[in-house]
């Protein structure tokens, strides 16, 4: 990570993050092992939501490192990748962290549950998830047992913001 999704000056040092191994169920209906780095504070928390994923059968098209993808967020949400940290900027901003780069947020399969503005859609095969009257395997929806599992351990949900909408994004801070 050092030097890839982490660098000098991320607002949180690396002694504060942890790597958790976690085993989620996939769009082929196969067990799959994946990663993501999530700040210590919330790795217990994560292992029982990603419990509850596993076992709603909830799938996941993949979860790597978002190093896997040079940290580059564009580029992990085009492969569907479900990732947490990454130290980089919020969308949008020139100045502010993302809640990613404090090891405190996390995007679940983007493509299905894509980040929406009024006129841009990323990524943009999530163009064909926007009409969230749909119920097809990957979306989140609010009540789901995805949006209960992160609801039990305190977070917030992105596809309840108004004007841009976040739909794979769950956080502890609700940003």
């Amino acid at each position: 990570m050092i030097g890839s999704s982490w660098h000098v000056g991320c607002p949180v040092p690396l002694r504060d993050l942890r790597l958790i191994q976690l085993t989620y169920y996939g769009f082929d209906g196969h067990a799959h092992r994946g990663q993501l780095v999530v700040h210590h504070r919330y790795a217990e928390a994560f292992v029982r939501v990603f419990q509850r994923l596993y076992e709603a059968r909830y799938p996941i098209r993949r979860m790597r490192l978002v190093d896997h993808y040079g940290a580059d967020d564009n580029r992990s949400m085009e492969a569907d990748n479900t990732s947490a940290f990454n130290c980089r900027l919020r969308a949008g901003s020139s100045t502010e962290w993302s809640q990613h780069a404090y090891g405190r947020a996390i995007d679940l399969n983007p493509v299905e549950n894509p980040f929406v503005t009024p006129t841009h859609v990323s990524p943009p095969a999530g163009v064909a998830y926007v009409d969230r009257t749909q119920e097809l395997p990957g979306m989140i929806h609010v009540h789901d047992r995805v949006w209960w599992a992160f609801r039990a351990i305190g977070w917030s949900w992105g596809g309840t913001w108004t004007g841009t909408i976040d739909y794979q994004h769950f956080s502890a801070n609700g940003r």
